[in-house]
């Protein structure tokens, strides 16, 4: 009720289109629209699938998954984590692809469950390969916990957003002109918000794992944490605060709303408009 009120408050005021957002109502208001409904489809997003609550769940998720203690537990994790994740990339992606509504997330639920299952077997497999060998040299803990988990983590979020919104570039979605009308479907503008989505997501955990890691190789060297629970201590303050830090310049790193250009698109879409630059919802 509060976000269909908030809409409302929006849509009847005339200012908004043509002045500065200054009155604290009409910010909150917008503030609320924004984070709580879907751009493309107009549905309300589920309050844990929303932005701000991004940080607060996958914060405890990326500690639980950095202790590294057993091969069981650390598959747990990550299929906890992916499956987060991976859910919170399909609620938020863009909404327009042109398919048969049932059968589309059909498809997008079976391929986000085999993507989930994958990652969290592959951020498992260096524990399961540590203990099926015996690899106890003080080289082999270094390697297999603390510098394999960085880009095997990275990859497997950015494999994730990839294959659960691979609809989007199978199908196309949909392109705009400024002005906000849609000129055609495009699969290549589909292409484009996956992968620059993929690819923050793999710089936001990758850079949140790599930092702490290296961080606090160098603090239990300089012997600044003289126990182990307080090394700990350390490493989960280093991840929240660099997550905490990541996640703005992660979504930043491009726009919300996509822009390509006219001469990258398919020629069906060049002989409907004039446009040198055409736009889409890329999603988060």
């Amino acid at each position: 009720d509060e976000i269909r009120k908030a809409r409302l408050f929006l849509q009847n005021s005339e200012k908004i289109l043509s002045e500065p957002i200054q009155n604290d109502q009409t910010k909150q208001a917008f503030l609320l629209s924004l984070s709580s409904v879907h751009p493309d489809t107009d549905k309300i997003i589920p309050v844990m699938f929303r932005p701000p609550a991004f940080l607060p769940i996958t914060l405890p998720l990326v500690i639980v998954s950095s202790l590294q203690l057993h091969a069981k537990q650390s598959f747990f994790c990550q299929f906890v984590f992916h499956t987060y994740t991976t859910g919170f990339a399909l609620l938020n992606g863009n909404g327009t692809t042109k398919a048969e509504e049932d059968l589309l997330h059909k498809k997008q639920i079976i391929y986000g469950l085999g993507a989930i299952s994958y990652a969290a077997c592959i951020g498992a497999l260096p524990l399961i390969f540590m203990n099926r060998y015996t690899l106890k040299s003080s080289l082999a803990q270094l390697v297999i916990k603390q510098l394999l988990p960085v880009p095997i983590l990275g990859l497997m979020s950015a494999f994730t957003v990839a294959v659960v919104r691979s609809p989007e570039f199978e199908n196309g979605i949909e392109v705009m002109d400024r002005n906000g009308k849609v000129v055609g479907v495009s699969q290549k503008a589909g292409e484009k918000a996956v992968k620059e989505t993929a690819l923050s997501r793999a710089a936001l955990f990758g850079t949140t794992f790599f930092l702490p890691a290296v961080l606090t190789y160098f603090v239990g060297r300089a012997k600044f944490a003289k126990t182990p629970r307080a090394l700990a201590s350390v490493r989960m303050l280093l991840i929240t605060s660099i997550l905490t830090g990541m996640l703005p310049v992660s979504l930043s790193l491009f726009p919300q709303c996509g822009e390509i250009k006219r001469a990258d698109l398919e020629p069906e879409i060049l002989s409907s408009t004039e446009e040198a630059k055409l736009f889409y919802n890329r999603g988060i």
